[in-house]
This record gives C-alpha cells, structure tokens and sequence, in this order.
C-alpha cells in the first residue's frame, strides 16, 4: 500500500494513537537462560552453543535460577505482583535462527504481573501501566548475505549465528497506552528511557540498545477522535534507541492515517524501522496468541518463589526512580525546568555519573544538555551513544576549573576525545590547547594590542575600564583563544591606568 503519508499534527486532529511497548531485556547473567553456555555479547559464530540451545535430541534444559531473581527484581521494581507459582510454555512458528523451532516462553502464567511506572513528559506525569514481565529466550541471529536492504527479501542466502539463542530474557509488556495524541511518542521515548535506568540500577543487564541487549516493539493503532473502538494495530520490531522509539510512533500514525483517509485496510503486521530514513517497511503479518499454539513446557518444572525470597529481593531494590529525582533535583539545587529539560534530553543518568565523578551539576548539565547534546543531534544518535564518558567529561571539567584550558579550548577538547584521539589530558596536549598564563608572553602580547589600537587604549585611560573588552579579544585572537583571559584584563589595567 502506497497512501499518502499525513503530517502528524494533522493526523492527531482526527484521530487518537493508542499504543503498547513491549521492551525486550537481556540479562547479565554468566549463562543461558536453560544451559550452562557462556551469555556474553559476540564471539565467534557458533562457539558459544550445546546439545540444549542447539535443540539437539535427548537435551533437557534447566532453569537458570540467577535469571529467575532478575526477573523478580524487575517485576518488583515495577510494582507488579510476583506469582506464587508460574510455568514455562513452548511458543510455536518457524523460527530459523531458533534451531529447535520454538521459543520457550512463558504466556499465560507469567512471574511478575499488574504494575505499573509512572513518567513525566512536559511537566505532567502520565502512569503506564504494566501488564507482565515474563521470562523467556532470545533467538539467534541471522545475516542475510546478498541483498540490498539487509533484509531477508532479495538476499542470495542467510547465515546463522546461535550464540545468542537461549540467552536470558524479560519481557516487559504495557497494557494499553491512552494519553495526549501530541504527547504519545514523547511519552513512548520517556518511558523507554526510564525504564533503561531503572534496569541499570537493579544490575541486571547493560541495556546496551547498540548491541540489542534493550529492544522495544512499538505496537501502536489510530481510532477516530472520540470513538472506543480501537483499530489494527503494527508492531515495529526491534526499536534500538530512544530517538527512534519516538519517530517510530510518529511515522506509523502518519502512515496509519494516510490508508485510514484513503479508505484503506491497515493490516496486522510487524514492521521494521529503518533509522537511516526514520521510516518503516512490512515485515510479515501478525499471528494473534492462539496461532502460536501454547502449551506447557513438560521438560520444565514450574518455578515457585516463596514469599519470603520475594521480600529478600525487595530489600536490594535501588531508590525508586521519582524518589531519585526529586532526591537529586534537591542535592543539585535544579530549578524544575532545569530537572525536566535534564530528564527529557535523557541526561539524567549521564549528568550523575558526571557529578559522581568530581564535576559540579551546573557544568555537568552544561557540557551535556549544549556541546554534547548537538553532537549527538548532529550525528543522529543518543547521548548515551557518543564515545565520551561522563569521567572523561567531569575530566574536561576539571581541566577548566584548573585553568588549563577555557570554555573555548574545551570544545576543542570535547572534539578530540570524540573522534577517538585519547582522553582529554591526551588531547590537550597533542593539540597543543592549555592556556598560555606565562606573564612575559602575555605581556608582549599586551602591548601588541595597545599599540594597534591607540584610541581603544585612550579610552581606558580616561577611565573608561569596559573599553578592555575589545583589546581583551584582540590579544585572544592572536592567541588562538589560548590566553587567561582574567590576568590579560589585569596586564591591561595594569598598563593603561
């Protein structure tokens, strides 16, 4: 189908979005989620496999009991209610980087259940709600060789790669997502956001969106303003950046609309979001529960945690993320509208990080929320993404805090660290960026400047002080911007009055 696509603004007069996110988390743990094979990132292809994440006959898998406490963590860290007792099922559809052709799962008896996480977008919080986090396997991975699109259609053949078959996961599924047309995606990405934090605090995944270890699927319908019916929804797989989260909300209901105003049938299908274009493309069409066939996985015994295990994990729950907030937004002395631009840009944890490692909040919210959040706009990425750490930006801090280089040569040393050049003292002085502060060179300097321009240095001499502004700058462009500001002012009030 090729219908015109329809402006977003326009498409949230007539219709309302109505959304679920299903976030997709790889655990930490030291092995699968059913064998002993190592759950580690990479790897040579195939190396990391055995009779039971290969599905080979006779092979009886295990449940990891470490997977089992992460997943009770999750769900209590989302105020879900943890099951007494609940089993694994097999979920049944080719899958061929699943070699024993099914995924074990868990479907109608998921750990955790009914919680929720409440989000703030626009100075407003809006509550989502949490139908399951449930424990199941990640699939392996296919290369389709040959294509031009990457994609299984038009490629000569695929290869297959199951070292991350069988590597735990959870699967945080919202109930139905209801909120403000205009605000649906923003509030899609600040969810998706906030829950990647709340993972990182519980320690149980390096939600790693680059190498898949946090994925969302955007499912998401339109229905006319004002109606309770909802419409077909799409499902867009395996979203991997916060960014692409939000314009993949906003592409489907552009796209959604342009077939509802043609008079077109929107079909149930997943689809995939292509970052290049922020746009998406069908991938194949959407099985309803029953066309898995379900049914209980017999090698498995069902999975009790006792009550008391469940108030033992309790107790290690890190601060709930509001109660953070509103902690930090106080120790750091933010206005509101300086926390909620903090956590919109989703900074929050970056700026903390930054903070713990020596910087003040104010010149870590700075480097962060200007510099470095238009290098990533720039490049299209998260903040998360760019190749700086936040000790490396709390270390340029401290080098302008120590006058070894000024607001000006920071940039310079944010630019270097950026393009692979070595942490920021590396980078200084390779680039040759600390602050000339040696009086002799200021001073010649100085006089340079005043013998250039006699009627600026009258001016000071006649008392007019503001007038050093200009000779100031004269002596830091032929500095290359590398001069103490503040002792070139002294030098030349020293001179002139």
């Amino acid at each position: 189908m090729t219908a015109t696509l329809v402006p977003f603004e326009e498409a949230i007069e007539r219709y309302d979005i109505v959304m679920g996110l299903e976030v997709h988390v790889e655990l930490n743990t030291a092995t699968k989620m059913f064998c002993g094979c190592p759950a580690v990132f990479g790897g040579e292809p195939n190396t990391h496999v055995c009779p039971v994440c290969l599905g080979l006959p006779g092979a009886l898998p295990v449940v990891n009991g470490k997977a089992v406490e992460s997943a009770i963590r999750i769900g209590l860290a989302l105020n879900c209610e943890i099951a007494e007792w609940c089993r694994f099922a097999r979920k049944n559809y080719f899958y061929p980087d699943m070699p024993k052709n099914f995924q074990t799962s868990q479907y109608d008896e998921p750990i955790a259940f009914e919680g929720f996480m409440d989000v703030e977008v626009e100075g407003e919080t809006y509550r989502i709600e949490i139908e399951r986090a449930h424990m199941e396997e990640d699939t392996g991975k296919s290369t389709h060789m040959g294509g031009a699109t990457g994609r299984i259609h038009g490629a000569d053949y695929s290869l297959l790669d199951y070292n991350r078959a069988g590597i735990p996961l959870i699967e945080i599924v919202t109930k139905t997502i209801e909120v403000p047309s205009h605000l649906a995606p923003a509030v899609a990405r600040a969810y998706v956001t906030q829950l990647r934090d709340l993972v990182l605090a519980l320690g149980v995944s390096d939600a790693r969106m680059d190498q898949g270890s946090l994925r969302c699927d955007v499912n998401l319908s339109l229905k006319p303003t004002g109606s309770s019916t909802f419409g077909t929804r799409s499902e867009t797989k395996n979203v991997n950046s916060f960014r692409s989260v939000e314009r993949a909300a906003r592409y489907e209901a552009t796209r959604h609309a342009g077939l509802l105003d043609a008079g077109e049938r929107v079909v149930q299908e997943t689809r995939h979001f292509h970052e290049d274009t922020g746009t998406t493309s069908p991938g194949r069409e959407k099985s309803d529960a029953e066309d898995y066939r379900y049914f209980p996985e017999p090698d498995l015994a069902p999975v009790a945690p006792s009550r008391e295990w469940v108030e033992e994990l309790r107790a290690t729950l890190p601060e709930p993320p509001a109660e953070r907030r509103r902690r930090l937004q106080a120790d750091w002395g933010f206005s509101d509208l300086e926390m909620r631009d903090t956590v919109g840009a989703g900074a929050l944890e970056l700026v903390a990080q930054t903070v713990e490692a020596g910087a003040s909040p104010q010149s870590a919210r700075k480097w962060w929320l200007s510099e470095l959040a238009r290098r990533a706009n720039e490049q299209g990425v998260e903040l998360a993404e760019l190749a700086i750490t936040p000790a490396q930006v709390a270390r340029i801090q401290a080098l302008v805090d120590e006058g070894t280089v000024n607001d000006k040569l920071a940039r310079q040393v944010f630019e270097g660290v950026l393009a692979g050049e070595g942490d920021p003292d590396a980078v200084v002085q390779a680039r040759g960026l600390a602050v000339v502060s040696d009086d002799g060179a200021l001073s010649a300097a100085v006089d340079r400047a005043i013998e250039a321009n006699p009627d600026v240095a009258d001016k000071i001499r006649d008392g007019k002080v503001a007038a050093a502004g200009a000779l100031i700058g004269s002596v830091m462009k032929e500095m290359r911007g590398q001069a103490d500001a503040a002792k070139v002012r002294e030098l030349i009030l020293s001179k002139l009055t």
